[in-house]
């Protein structure tokens, strides 16, 4: 079953596209992204839930509240959808980057709303100053000259890694159509809001008793393998996976491993409520391991 609406939120109208059947998950995309950055996952996940792919504000065929918003009001434009389909049961939340941001605010604030949480490449700390400094000048000069060569080369450098951009060109032409079908004003809000505005949402980790794992590549410079397993270790029930030759876009960078990690995560969210269940964080380039809990070290 698969059929596509949009949803009237406090963000503006989500677009919503509905694959599947059985347990509803949500996906929710980076920045910059549609959720057609979704589509090499979508098959296998499909096999095991109802997914719930929605177009963050301002991107693909969402619109914006034409002001600026928070990641809690992204919060409310969620259950919003969730209410107006008659969601009423926990969902899986699956979130990259910005997704991934929205769904620990999720699992923070309504943890009932909440079956399991998986992050993909969504740095927990706020932007460095350097973030900053490299996204300002971006920004404007995708305002006033749109998609323009060094725009979709910076924002592909930052997204993709150097693997990806040397041997998956549907993935940065993805990147690039993105990026010259966005509507300026709507995706610069989106980034002054999500992204510049964005708080550390790091004292909240101890608060989320959803089951969750965090995933980052091994290329991400702003959430590096040792960042996530910080990340993890102050979640009641976290764990690590670490896919190697990816950055922010995991799903998109490799598909077959970003599955695989979902659908084995769901299979198994916990040992045991008193027993949080250990950190995966492979030391290979096989995209699932199973190490004590004391294991800390890199993927290869």
């Amino acid at each position: 079953m698969t059929h596509q609406n949009a949803i009237d939120t406090v963000v503006g109208p989500l677009a919503v596209r509905v694959v599947g059947s059985g347990l509803p998950a949500v996906l929710w995309p980076s920045l910059f992204m549609d959720a057609r950055s979704w589509d090499r996952v979508v098959p296998a996940l499909a096999q095991d839930r109802c997914l719930v792919i929605i177009d963050g504000p301002g991107h693909g065929a969402s619109g914006d509240p034409g002001r600026r918003y928070t990641l809690r009001d992204c919060v409310t434009g969620a259950r919003q959808v969730l209410h107006a389909m008659s969601v009423t049961e926990p969902v899986d939340w699956v979130g990259n980057a910005w997704g991934g941001h929205v769904g620990l605010q999720l699992a923070a604030d309504h943890p009932e709303q909440c079956r399991t949480l998986v992050t993909l490449g969504t740095p927990v700390a706020s932007l460095s100053p350097a973030e900053r400094r490299r996204t300002y000048p971006l920004l404007a000069l995708h305002g006033v000259l749109g998609p323009i060569t060094p725009v979709l080369s910076g924002v592909t450098k930052v997204l993709l890694s150097t693997h990806t951009r040397g041997h998956d060109p549907e993935a940065v032409d993805l990147v690039c159509d993105s990026l010259r079908h966005a509507r300026r004003r709507m995706l610069r809000n989106a980034v002054l809001s999500i992204s510049l505005g964005r708080e550390d949402l790091t004292p909240q980790l101890t608060q989320i008793t959803t089951p969750t794992l965090i995933v980052t590549g091994s290329e991400h410079a702003g959430f590096t393998p040792d960042q996530a397993e910080a990340a993890a270790r102050l979640l009641p029930h976290g764990r690590t996976a670490i896919v190697p030759d990816a950055a922010y876009l995991v799903p998109l960078e490799a598909a077959a491993a970003t599955a695989t990690l979902i659908r084995e995560f769901w299979a198994h969210p916990v040992n045991g409520v008193d027993n949080p269940a250990p950190r995966e964080n492979p030391t290979t380039h096989e995209p699932v391991a199973a190490p004590s809990p004391n294991d800390r070290r890199r993927s290869g």
